[in-house]
């Protein structure tokens, strides 16, 4: 079995985000959407919201798609769940720079891990969950940057 995960902090998940696990859906039997949880992380949205906002996004397709949390280190995660690649989105040289190292100790971490690079789609390529922070903390409107039902539970919130 060919399960791939995408590891992140998803605070909150984005279209891109979305958009790279979609189009990889047929590259994998599974793909575990992995929120790492780090303590000492001071997250915008709480971890049940972000965990709420993932689900909600890939309802249509859980077959496929699971979400689960996780601590330590991603490479260790991998091998406890049987995941033999990890999925990462990249938008631009300064993301593949970084990628490219984490891939490689993770390679060597865990036990044969391969990361498998997903360019980002062009209509996507200046989204982040940095950005709509920002966005959020300035009063402003982020759906444009976000999948409809994460905008819909964030203005019902």
């Amino acid at each position: 079995m060919r399960i791939a995960i995408f590891p992140g902090s998803f605070d909150p998940i984005t279209k891109g985000h979305e958009d790279i696990v979609r189009r990889a859906l047929p590259l994998f039997d599974k793909i575990i959407v992995a929120f790492g949880i780090n303590s000492s992380k001071q997250y915008f949205f709480s971890q049940e919201q972000r965990l709420d906002f993932a689900r909600q996004t890939f309802a249509d397709v859980t077959d496929k798609v699971e979400i689960d949390t996780y601590t330590g280190l991603t490479a260790q995660y991998s091998s406890k769940v049987g995941a033999s690649f990890m999925l990462r989105g990249v938008r631009n040289s300064t993301d593949f720079d970084y990628e490219s190292t984490i891939a490689a100790l993770n390679k060597m971490i865990g036990k044969g891990i391969e990361t498998v690079f997903m360019m980002t789609s062009p209509q996507y390529a200046h989204y982040s969950s940095t950005v709509v922070r920002e966005i959020l903390r300035g009063g402003e409107d982020p759906a444009a940057f976000l999948p409809a039902v994460v905008s819909q539970l964030i203005k019902n919130k």
